[in-house]
């Protein structure tokens, strides 16, 4: 408990910049929904004919209209990017910072074996992805409820816990590759998130590509898809969950032989 109270401590300001960016913004979405009601018809329409682009981002099977719509597509894609970020980040650096800040030789003579350090990284890692989504999650129904738009609890329940199990697998498999790097790897994960987030356009523009849904967790998190049909691919993500337990496995394996010097 002691290192993953300093992880918390040490990571604080991170945790509270990236929550309060990505909930303001999902915020400022919600209070101006009302403002753009209106006009949301004659939006849909104008997206429903820009061919690849409205396949991209979903905007063909859900009208802006409506506040699930609005909600899936503006405030997904938001919760969706910053999220994905602020997870990778989290899970690309967490042990690869030992060994870039030099700190590696002090916690290492220490009483306690590699596998724990391991363990209570990944545990410190998880809850700051928790204590994200919890806020961001309460600032969003709030917010809805401020502007007196009935709460879809199972549509946006739904979104947030597809992209909370998105960025936990992101987190993981950045965690699994964190124990292989020693001078950090803020590029590489930042990086792998933009990679998956494009992967899932390209797989919604073409039918081709359709087998990149089966590579990005984005898939499982396409919010027109869930307030569509109102349920999760639980496929794609025990899929995704598969990779995240092999990027936490790679990072046990590596990190407990590793040499470091």
């Amino acid at each position: 408990m002691i290192m993953i109270r300093h992880e918390l401590k040490q990571n604080r300001i991170s945790l509270a910049a990236w929550t309060a960016a990505v909930g303001f913004l999902l915020v400022i979405c919600i209070l101006i929904f009302p403002e753009m009601k209106e006009e949301m018809d004659g939006v849909s329409d104008m997206f429903a004919s820009m061919g690849s682009f409205t396949e991209a981002f979903g905007m063909d099977k859900i009208s802006f209209g409506t506040l699930t719509g609005f909600y899936a597509v503006e405030c997904g894609n938001i919760l969706g990017l910053g999220g994905a970020f602020f997870s990778a980040l989290c899970g690309v650096s967490i042990l690869a910072k030992e060994e870039k800040d030099h700190t590696a030789e002090f916690l290492l003579t220490h009483p306690v074996s590699r596998a724990r350090i391991v363990t209570c990284k990944l545990a410190a890692a998880g809850l700051q992805i928790v204590l994200l989504n919890a806020v961001i999650y309460a600032a969003s129904i709030g917010s809805i409820a401020a502007i007196g738009e009935e709460i879809p609890w199972k549509e946006v329940s739904l979104l947030h816990l597809a992209y909370l199990l998105l960025q936990i697998e992101i987190a993981a498999v950045c965690f699994g590759i964190s124990a292989f790097l020693r001078h950090g790897g803020m590029g590489i994960g930042l990086g792998a998130a933009a990679v998956l987030y494009f992967l899932n356009l390209i797989a919604n523009i073409t039918d081709s590509a359709e087998f990149l849904r089966y590579i990005t967790p984005f898939g499982y998190a396409e919010g027109s898809d869930i307030v569509t049909s109102v349920s999760l691919e639980w496929g794609l993500v025990a899929l995704g969950l598969a990779y995240g337990a092999a990027g936490i496995a790679a990072a046990y394996m590596k990190y407990c032989r590793k040499d470091i010097a």
